[in-house]
Parts: C-alpha cells; structure tokens; sequence
C-alpha cells in the first residue's frame, strides 16, 4: 500500500557514511569479481528506482533533495607527505560535487600509528534528524552499517520519515592474510523501514541492474586507493584464512634487511586484493592498500617493483610503498 498518491513527490534525503562507503567501493574495486567501483550516479538512480518500488510511484516522483557525505580525511600536511593523494581527493570531491553531494569532514586522529575517525556518526545523526525535521524528507537514505545508528532511525521514526538503509555484507583479506568479514548491525536493520542487502541485488541476475550500480572500466579516470580509517562501521571480526598461500615459504632463514632501503623484485603471484613479491628465502607479502600510484587490477606476475621491507609481529616481513617500475604499464581509473 504506496504512503502517497502517484502525483505526489517523494523526497529523498541521502547521507553517506563516508568511511563506511569508501570501504565497500575498495571491496568491490580490488577483491570482488567486479573489478570496479561503486558509481555514485548509479547508485542514486537505483535509489530513485528502488524508493519508486517501495513506495507505488514512479522515479520520476522520487526526486534526491539533499545528499551528505561524512567522512575523517587526513591534514593536507600529512595527505602531502602521501604521494599525490591530495589530487586525487579532489578529484574524488569533483565527483560529488557533479551528483550534488555536499561533503562535511573532519580530521582523522592518530592513536599508537593507526588513524581513526571521531565524531564523524555523530556528526551525521545531527545533521540528518535536524534536515529531516526542517526538510521534511518522505524517505531518508542512509549507506551506512553501524549499529550507533539506531537512535537517530528511532527519532526520525517520530517525525514519520521512512527510512532505507543500504548495506553490503561480504568477506575479504587483510595484508596479513587474515580473512575479515563486513556485516551490517541486525539492530539497525530491525529498526528501519526498509532494509535493503545490496550484497544480494549486486549478486543477483539482474545484470542491467547490476551495472548500473558500478563505474564502466572504459569511461573513467585514474584515480589511485583512497585510506580508509582504521575503524569501519558495522558488525566485524576476522578469522584466519589456514588454507596454504602460494609464494610463501617454509624457512628457518630470516630477512635480513635494511628497513631504510628501497628493494627491487618482481610480482611473484597475485590473488584477490594480495599479492607476493619474488624475495629470497622468503617470499614477501604484499597488500592492494601498499601499491602507489597504480591500479591493482593492472598489476600481472613478472611486473618489477620496487618497495620498502617492513618487518611485523613475529619477525614476518610485508612489503609497503609498493611502485610499479615499468613505465609504459597502463594506469586503470575510477570515476564517478
């Protein structure tokens, strides 16, 4: 039973946990089948699409009214010292910019070396409900996944606006070979109007849908892995991947290196969002986030690198700043 009659128009509001977001486009980007990004464009579209299905009109009548972006981003001190991170997240901003999303950011914190974000939930409930309440928003989306979220969902309930959470449920590895899992709070999900799995819709058979939603290899440019902050929204853990890697191994040797160095080898194989540099006795672990300036996705075994050695817990060696040599190699883009 539609809320409205078809010649009214629904109003959507969109806010982006940015974080949460930036870490569900990096899935699909370098682990996921898709080999691509997630299209803001697209996206939108398909919320317009979806909220019509839900609601008994037409896209046409559900028009995106205000769209918000939250995310902890890096001083331009730090961004500087990062390669030429600093352009690519103004290129990134041009991209929201074109589809009408207003960005709001705060600085990212360092605690013990890893960068987490403060606030920025907080920030984006306060914002929401007090949009929601002057705007009058029919729906609210929210791409988010965390938990924290129930209160704001609970007051919007009292102004009557309906609320779609879209969230991703999925699986990957980390640089040390741990497998994590993504998962969106069962709390938050119970308590919204619309829960919507896109795990399950970009799984589907749905292939023009499916589409839609991801950025076309052959229409975008380069544009290299944003960081994500170390604390991700949303139910997570980790469990370890026992299955045998290949490039790895069995040695009593230890690396002996000099972490100030820079090393040269090659690409020794390549799985889903990973790889191994050719590095005597042992082989080197490397991660998609350690490549520099270069596309995961176009990376091949042979490829010379040259990286730094970094030695972890327990005496096991990763490669970081990892640098594709060959300069003719194509660099693989992203857009909006």
């Amino acid at each position: 039973m539609p809320y409205k009659t078809p010649k009214d128009l629904t109003r959507i509001g969109v806010f982006y946990d940015g974080n949460y977001f930036l870490h569900v486009s990096n899935y699909y980007n370098y682990t996921h089948e898709r080999r691509s990004r997630i299209s803001i464009n697209g996206l939108h579209d398909f919320i317009r699409q979806k909220v019509a299905d839900l609601e008994g009109s037409t896209p046409r009548l559900c028009q995106i009214v205000d769209a918000h972006y939250f995310r902890g981003r890096l001083t331009a001190g730090e961004a500087s010292q990062r390669g030429d991170l600093l352009y690519y997240e103004r290129v990134f901003d041009d991209i929201l910019m074109s589809e009408g999303v207003t960005t709001h950011y705060l600085p990212v914190r360092s605690v013990l070396g890893k960068k987490y974000e403060k606030g920025i939930d907080v920030w984006l409930a306060l914002e929401a409900f007090e949009m929601a309440f002057y705007k009058r928003f029919d729906i609210l989306v929210l791409i988010a996944a965390d938990g924290d979220y129930v209160p704001l969902v609970r007051k919007l309930n009292t102004l009557g606006t309906r609320v779609l959470v879209l969230g991703w449920d999925f699986e990957y590895t980390d640089e040390e070979g741990n497998r994590f899992f993504t998962r969106t709070s069962q709390d938050l999900l119970s308590e919204v109007t619309y829960p919507i799995a896109m795990h399950d819709i970009i799984n589907g058979r749905n292939e023009a849908l499916t589409n839609q939603l991801f950025v076309p290899r052959n229409k975008i440019k380069f544009f290299p892995k944003q960081e994500e902050s170390s604390v991700v929204d949303g139910e997570q853990g980790n469990e370890h991947d026992g299955s045998s890697d290949e490039g790895i191994r069995e040695s009593s040797e230890a690396l002996e290196f000099d972490p100030e160095q820079r090393q040269e080898s090659t690409i020794l194989s390549l799985k889903d969002g990973f790889g191994f540099i050719k590095y005597p006795p042992n082989n080197v672990f490397f991660h998609y986030t350690s490549l520099r300036e270069f596309d995961f996705n176009d990376l091949t075994v042979g490829d010379r690198v040259q990286f730094t050695l970094e030695e972890k817990e327990g005496g096991r060696a990763v490669g970081y700043d990892v640098f594709v040599l060959e300069a003719f190699k194509h660099l693989h883009p992203l857009g909006s």
